[in-house]
């Protein structure tokens, strides 16, 4: 199986990327993970991979391309890891999601004679994860490497960031919720405010922003059935400070004007 990452949006693009794959693989089984990842957003995409690659089977090659740097001399990678492969460029988008996985093997991808320097995905990556899903050794891809770009995403007991604002509107970050801890105190540069928790979208009360544990694991800031992001300025990278508080008496906001009332 081939898993596709990219922020090509509903381009013809993605479109080309299968039709190499199957060239090379007519067998090939490939799935869409997203295409919709904001332009350029390396840090975006490497979260949404890193917190996609486990649910998939063992095996999976993952072809990775969110690359600003296009065309550069930065490498073209191949990685294996204990249970998966990762291909696309050395700017830190794999890193999170192979290590996490338990990195095993680096091989620099060797350029194929006339592969434009403009669409590395089509002449460079595909190919080689069609090889990998065939079964060819990650070694007959290229020379051993290391991964220059060891991309990590800010982590300081109870601060963090902003890694992603989804199509809803919620705004993601990277802190795990606080053991029994039903209030925050939340602090992003000029915004701070107290937050209640609410285990699902649904128990919050409507129109009053709220924490949730997500799908990942991690801490949201949201809205019911509303997007959060239209009304708080959080952007992705922002660093975020979420610390447990006893209630939400004395709530405090500077930056934006009462959220949610």
């Amino acid at each position: 199986m081939i898993a596709l990452l990219t922020d090509f949006g509903p381009s013809a693009y993605v479109g080309v990327i299968k039709g190499v794959i199957y060239r090379h693989h007519p067998q090939a089984r490939v799935i869409d993970i997203c295409h919709d990842i904001r332009p350029f957003a390396v840090r975006e995409g490497a979260w949404l991979l890193l917190t996609a690659y486990r649910y998939f089977p063992k095996g999976t090659v993952f072809l990775a391309v969110v690359d600003p740097g296009v065309g550069s001399e930065r490498q073209l990678l191949a990685v294996a890891t204990r249970n998966y492969y990762f291909v696309g460029p050395d700017n830190g988008l794999l890193y999170p999601a192979a290590d996490a996985d338990g990195i095993t093997a680096i091989v620099s991808i060797e350029r194929p004679p006339g592969a434009a320097r403009t669409f590395e995905a089509r002449d460079v990556f595909a190919p080689a994860a069609a090889k990998l899903d065939r079964g060819i050794p990650i070694s007959a891809l290229g020379p051993p490497a290391c991964m220059a770009h060891h991309l990590q995403f800010y982590r300081q007991d109870r601060e963090g960031e902003v890694v992603y604002v989804d199509r809803f509107g919620n705004i993601i970050t990277n802190l795990p919720p606080h053991p029994g801890s039903s209030y925050y105190q939340v602090t992003a540069g000029a915004f701070r405010t107290k937050l209640p928790h609410y285990p699902t979208y649904a128990a919050a009360p409507p129109g009053k922003v709220f924490l949730v544990t997500g799908s990942a694991g991690t801490l949201e800031i949201s809205l019911r059935n509303a997007s959060v992001a239209e009304m708080l300025p959080l952007e992705p990278g922002t660093r975020i400070s979420i610390v447990p508080c006893q209630d939400i008496r004395g709530e405090v906001t500077t930056g934006v004007t009462n959220p949610g009332s």
